[in-house]
């Protein structure tokens, strides 16, 4: 089929399997440009690895250390009439690049906060790939089962205590609007917490430690967005900042499970970037767009393979002194939250219209980037050609 982008709202219903692997491929050659980790990890087990920061993870991991990669994730292969997932193909193409390059690479494809999926993560694990030395959590999902109760726990987007109203970007009217939300109840902040806090990190770290999995000086990470003012009423300082705090708490806990093997456990604070999941979140798409006007113009602007290659070389395997914050977590996030920056967005945000969004914002670099989560709009692909959508996860052919 001829495949072309179907949006609807913040979602793209499909994705272009030949672009996908572009899109891997410019991550891949990034990673290579920059040159090899010193002293980074051999083994690593990256939970929510086909897109965004858990693909780039999965890509530093292998491009730039030479590790081996299971990946998990919980992606839809295609059919006939229907494209696969973009994580999907976007696995497959990593898992071709990695082959061709001699470098172990698998995955396992189901809910990573099932008691099942961690049964065949540990079997694989002991069977072929030894001891981990790094735990990578990077999962995103509006929903999540708890395997202890088997109550399935929703996420919601509000704010806490009152209402919030603030002018925002309709993706799918391209205009600006005045949008209010409401505050979140109790059971709501509760909710989210499960599916988004550290409770199913702490218990992957559990099981692995359990069952002697953990090498000795292994590190285990949770991406998080802190953010500033300017998105802290419906970010920070609401239901998703509450979920977050809780990943404090369980790096805490982790650390303690961890010692005898003398792990580390943390919280890493990365850059807003343009994903899925921050397409959700009211005023996420606006800030960001006028983020990215700042930030391009004076040349710091990072995106998800930047940022972690910085990670792994700054933060997970320095070669000088570990810099943390003082609650401990790991901060790539500096040139977004520098204060010259803030005030940019924050004078620029009450005077964006739908009549110069272009002109105040980046919202065409913001779409562009959106589509190329899911394989459209990069150079070198050929949108008017026939593609079999029916790609299994043995490669692209």
């Amino acid at each position: 089929m001829v495949i072309k982008p179907k949006i609807r709202g913040f979602i793209c219903t499909n994705a272009h399997p030949v672009g996908c692997a572009k899109h891997v491929q410019n991550q891949i050659d990034y990673v290579k440009q920059q040159g090899a980790v010193a002293n980074g990890p051999k083994n690593v087990l990256v939970i929510g690895a086909s897109t965004g920061y858990g693909l780039a993870t999965r890509i530093t991991s292998a491009f730039g250390c030479g590790a081996k990669t299971l990946g998990l994730f919980f992606e839809k292969e295609g059919t006939e009439r229907r494209t696969a997932s973009a994580g999907w193909y976007n696995t497959a193409a990593f898992e071709k690049a990695a082959a061709a390059e001699g470098l172990w690479a698998k995955h396992i494809n189901g809910d990573a906060f099932s008691d099942e999926l961690k049964d065949k993560t540990l079997d694989v694990i002991s069977k072929e790939m030894g001891k981990i030395d790094l735990v990578v959590y990077s999962l995103a999902s509006p929903r999540r089962t708890d395997p202890t109760t088997g109550i399935t726990h929703m996420s919601t987007l509000k704010p806490i205590g009152e209402a919030y109203t603030a002018n925002t970007l309709n993706t799918s009217k391209r205009i600006i609007e005045s949008a209010t939300v409401e505050p979140a109840s109790e059971e709501e902040i509760a909710n989210t917490v499960k599916v988004m806090g550290g409770e199913d990190w702490e218990m992957w770290i559990n099981r692995l430690q359990d069952a002697g999995l953990l090498s000795e000086n292994c590190q285990t990470v949770s991406y998080t967005y802190i953010g500033k003012e300017l998105t802290w009423p419906i970010y920070g300082k609401a239901t998703i900042g509450k979920a977050k705090e809780d990943l404090d708490r369980a790096a805490v806990a982790i650390n303690k499970k961890i010692a005898p093997v003398n792990g580390k456990g943390f919280v890493a604070s990365l850059n807003a970037v343009v994903t899925q999941a921050s397409s959700a979140i009211p005023i996420m798409p606006l800030y960001i767009s006028l983020m990215f006007k700042v930030m391009k113009e004076e040349g710091t602007q990072e995106g998800c393979i930047e940022q972690l290659y910085g990670l792994f070389n700054k933060c997970l395997y320095p070669t000088g002194e570990r810099i943390l914050d003082d609650a401990g977590r790991l901060r790539m996030d500096g040139k977004e939250l520098a204060e010259h920056v803030q005030a940019k967005v924050a004078e620029l945000w009450p005077q964006v219209t739908t009549e110069n969004i272009d002109e105040l914002t980046d919202y065409i670099g913001y779409h562009n980037e959106f589509l190329q989560l899911f394989g459209f709009g990069l150079d070198g692909v050929d949108y008017e050609a026939d593609f079999d959508p029916q790609i299994g996860l043995d490669g692209l052919t």
